[in-house]
């Protein structure tokens, strides 16, 4: 079964369409992506947890199949600058 993404090991959109948050890291790159109304995903460098990074990206998609799917580019876009 193929990944959601080349770079992360990220479920597929049903998990978050049933309101789980989720959180990752590669290397010294960590993410984390909050369900709600819509999907926020946030970005930093180090090992530190969310509440005590300095996020240095956020953006807000919105919360469907289409725009998992932007999420996932718009994530490893970040990853690899």
């Amino acid at each position: 079964m193929p990944s959601v993404s080349s770079v992360f090991e990220i479920p597929k959109f049903y998990y978050f369409d049933c309101g789980n948050n989720y959180s990752g890291s590669k290397d010294d790159f960590s993410y984390k992506i909050v369900t709600g109304d819509n999907l926020k995903v946030m970005t930093w460098h180090g090992k530190s947890c969310s509440m005590k990074a300095k996020i240095e990206n956020e953006h807000e998609f919105e919360r469907s199949e289409e725009g998992f799917a932007e999420m996932i580019k718009w994530l490893e876009e970040r990853y690899s600058k």
